[in-house]
């Protein structure tokens, strides 16, 4: 058998062994605990709710435009969504530190106690001010209707023309049961001139005119 020289096992262990500086390419992702903490400070020095004024204004400035161009006889609509775009539930979500408990939700929701996200709360009473109807439809089931309606009374939404919620058998994508809702409105003959929403599952589909997206960096919903 021929017999390996002391330099080739040289070559093979160098080949083998990483050269000093040269790091490994990895691909793991950012890590979780620091992503949690860069959502804190999002939050917690209001550049989440600068950016949720931004496109609130947006939204505020198309409603007041689009009045001024109102055809006789025209039924306009806004819809919007509600958790996360009307409701602000940090407090549940930074409290379960980022997690979905099915049973801490449904606490928070039966407390009806979210807060108002206000720059939101004012495009709404901007739609009431024009007589434009406003619809939410919301991916929350039907058996949690009675909460939902209590924690729009407390934040002062008492004008708006129908809660839409979603049914509790969970077969159809929350994207493809706001546009069907949308289609349904759309069909009885008015015209939804704004959707407004954190996830883009409030916004696909079409039957509006525009759509505004909120920031939402901490649940995906589709």
């Amino acid at each position: 058998m021929h017999r390996m020289s002391w330099a080739g096992w040289l070559l093979i262990v160098l080949a083998v062994l990483p050269m000093p500086g040269c790091a490994t390419r990895l691909r793991e992702p950012a890590n979780l605990g620091l992503h949690k903490q860069e959502l804190v400070r999002y939050v917690k020095s209001g550049q989440y709710e600068q950016d949720l004024a931004i496109v609130a204004e947006k939204a505020d400035t198309w409603i007041e435009e689009r009045v001024q161009r109102r055809k006789a006889n025209e039924r306009l609509a806004v819809v919007f969504d509600l958790d996360e775009t009307l409701f602000f539930n940090w407090p549940q979500i930074s409290s379960n530190d980022f997690g979905y408990v099915p049973q801490e939700w449904d606490k928070w929701v039966g407390a009806a106690a979210a807060p108002v996200i206000k720059p939101v709360y004012e495009v709404y009473l901007t739609a009431l001010r024009h007589d434009v109807e406003v619809f939410f439809i919301t991916g929350r089931p039907e058996y949690q209707r009675a909460d939902t309606e209590e924690n729009l009374r407390r934040i002062g939404c008492t004008g708006y023309d129908a809660l839409i919620l979603a049914s509790k058998s969970g077969k159809v994508s929350a994207a493809a049961f706001k546009t069907a809702e949308r289609a349904r409105l759309t069909a009885e003959g008015r015209v939804i001139v704004c959707n407004i929403g954190d996830q883009l599952s409030d916004l696909a589909g079409g039957f509006s005119e525009r759509t505004f997206k909120l920031p939402n960096p901490f649940y995906l919903t589709e």
